[in-house]
This record gives structure tokens, C-alpha cells and sequence, in this order.
């Protein structure tokens, strides 16, 4: 975080380079532990069954979206899904949750029930027990309605990721389905935008997905594109590794409702924030069996290769572009749409 930045903006919120400045440079500094330094979004712990290999998964997320009520879902199936993703991306999958809701007064009961509801029919679909949980009121003006965070716990790795100090020039960028639905759908929603198709959320439960990956070789690391969309993965994954991420735009898919949101608005998808995409990184020669894999689950029916890791002292992320240029591929500062997820 710069020095001279005093006060928190939106923009600390965004999930691109001003989350990743506040996260290094202050929670990182005051927290900093083994464990946390990997900067994942799930955490692996080590049981402490004796005589045991198999590892406990945490992830935990805070979800604050306007609109409450979207389509393709609500806080609710996002609080529950985008929980289990995280537990998903650090190859585990989910078991129990906890959650923790903070109320406006004056919040209507029936819509905390309908939140509720969708909430105990996600996790019932993904099988999984919301075991603990915690509410607390504040006063009127003080909260935007609802806000809500989960915690999700997992045991056991369903895959065996090498983790990016593996990343070897020649590796193939993967990305499971199209982008910027998520986003596009609550800056449509927001603003009354219609268009020939509706835009829908692309909000889903990932873990039988990547479950399809279990027992393939070969496989580097996986991430759930959210704030910050697929630029702000792959940035992070460019810096960790000190590798150049090298993207193809014309292998991108892009919904032509989104594609003509951003058009009409000049916004990149690339930068909007997807809830049921992930990205990976794996072995050329496994390329295949994981594109395989994917393409067999519904979720995974437009998987694609979209990049190859190449070898570059400075690491950075290219875009070939669709006219046959490149051009640098940098994470946004913050983040055109606040409060997605």
C-alpha cells in the first residue's frame, strides 16, 4: 500500500493491485505465518490425527453484493458457493460452513428468509452442513441491508497441485468457461439495462468440477476468477512466479450479452468478475486429460487453452490481441464495479 494512501477506498476492495497492496503490506506484515505467506484463498492444515496424511482445508469470505437479489442467484447462494470454490481451488472439497450475519434494522424478515432458503438449498445441493454461526444487528444506515461472511472446512485433497514455484516455460494456461457474466449481470441489474437475452450470474458450486481432475498429473495451480476477473489471477500468478503469462484474446470466450455490455460501456472482460470460472495452469503433456476432464462436466463444457507460460526476466502478462499485436495485460488498480460479490 502506498504510503502516502491514509484512508481505505473502494478500490481496496476490488480483488486487483490495491487489494494485493493492502493485503502485502499491511494484514501479511501484522499476520504473517507460513501458512498465510502463500496468499491462497484456502488454507491447507495438517490433521492432527496421528498416522494420518490427510490435511484440513479453511477458507473463509466476506460477501457484501448490490443488488441483494440478482439473476442467476442471491447473497445467499454467493456466500455459499463462493466459499466452496475456495475450498475447491486449493484441491479439496467442502464439508461444513459456519456463517455469520450482520443486519440492518429495519430489514425485512421476508427477505433475510429468502436469503436463508437459498443459503440451506445451496449447501444441501453441494452436500454440506452449515454447523455454527453467528448474527449480529446495528443500526439503521449502518449496514446495507445484509452482509454476510461463511467459513467453509474440508479434509482431505481430492488433487495433488505442485503450486507455481513448478511453473516451467511451455506450461498451458486453462480456462474452464466463459467470462465476466458475474459482473456484467449486477452492472446490468443495477443500472436497468436490458439486452435481446438476459445476462444470468454464472454463480456455481465449482468443487464437482474440479473434481473431474482427480488423479491427473501434472497440474500446477488452479484459481477461481472473482474480483478482479481473469486479469487480476493471472497478475498475481506473473509476480509470484516470475514468469510471463502469455494469453491468446481470440481463444477468450465472451457471450455476446457481455461482450456488448462492455462494448457499450467501454469495460473489458477481462477485468469483471466471474463466480462459477476458474482458471489453470498444468503440464503440457497433461493439457489434454485436463481439457478432457472439464469439457465432460457441464460446468466445463467451454474449457479451452487461452495461454502458454513463457520463459522473461521482468514477469508480466501479454496479450496477443485479435489484430495480431500484444500488448501488457496489467491488473487494475481498483475496480470498475464495486460490491459484486
Amino acid at each position: 500500500m502506498s504510503p502516502t494512501t491514509s484512508l481505505i477506498t473502494l478500490a481496496h476492495g476490488s480483488g486487483a493491485r490495491a487489494t494485493h497492496e493492502l493485503v502485502t503490506s499491511l494484514f501479511l506484515r501484522h499476520f504473517n505465518n507460513p501458512i498465510l505467506a502463500t496468499l491462497e484463498d484456502g488454507a491447507c492444515l495438517p490433521t492432527a490425527c496421528e498416522n494420518s496424511a490427510a490435511e484440513l482445508i479453511v477458507a473463509t469470505d466476506g460477501h457484501v453484493v448490490s443488488p441483494l437479489f440478482f439473476p442467476g442467484g442471491d447473497i445467499g447462494t454467493l456466500a455459499i458457493n463462493g466459499t466452496l470454490n475456495d475450498v475447491a481451488m486449493a484441491g479439496g472439497r467442502c464439508r461444513y460452513l459456519t456463517a455469520s450475519f450482520i443486519l440492518e434494522e429495519g430489514f425485512p424478515v421476508s427477505q433475510l428468509e429468502k436469503i436463508v432458503i437459498s443459503m440451506a438449498e445451496t449447501a444441501r445441493a453441494a452436500g454440506v452442513q452449515i454447523i455454527a454461526g453467528d448474527t449480529k444487528v446495528v443500526e439503521r444506515g449502518k449496514c446495507d441491508g445484509v452482509f454476510i461472511s461463511t467459513t467453509g472446512i474440508g479434509q482431505g485433497k481430492a488433487l495433488m497441485l505442485e503450486g507455481l514455484s513448478h511453473l516451467q516455460p511451455g506450461d498451458h494456461i486453462l480456462l474452464s468457461g466463459d467470462i465476466g457474466r458475474h459482473g456484467a449481470t449486477i452492472l446490468s441489474h443495477r443500472q436497468g439495462l436490458k439486452f435481446e437475452s438476459d445476462l444470468t450470474s454464472d454463480c456455481a458450486d465449482l468443487g464437482p468440477l474440479i473434481a473431474q481432475l482427480t488423479g491427473i498429473q501434472g497440474l500446477r495451480c488452479l484459481r477461481d476468477a472473482t474480483r478482479g476477473g481473469v486479469s487480476a489471477v493471472l497478475n498475481e500468478w506473473a509476480q509470484a512466479s516470475g514468469h510471463v503469462l502469455q494469453i491468446d484474446e481470440a481463444r477468450i470466450p465472451v457471450s455476446p450479452n457481455v461482450a456488448a455490455l462492455c462494448d457499450l460501456l467501454g469495460l473489458d472482460p477481462l477485468y469483471l468478475a466471474c463466480e462459477g470460472r476458474c482458471l489453470l495452469i498444468c503440464t503440457a503433456e497433461s493439457a489434454e486429460s485436463v481439457l478432457t476432464a472439464l469439457q465432460a462436466h457441464p460446468l466445463g463444457v467451454q474449457a479451452c487453452r487461452v495461454g502458454v507460460v513463457v520463459e522473461s526476466d521482468v514477469p508480466r502478462v501479454e496479450l496477443l490481441t485479435i489484430f495480431g499485436g500484444r500488448r501488457l495485460l496489467d491488473w487494475s488498480y481498483g475496480d470498475p464495479l464495486p460490491r459484486i460479490c
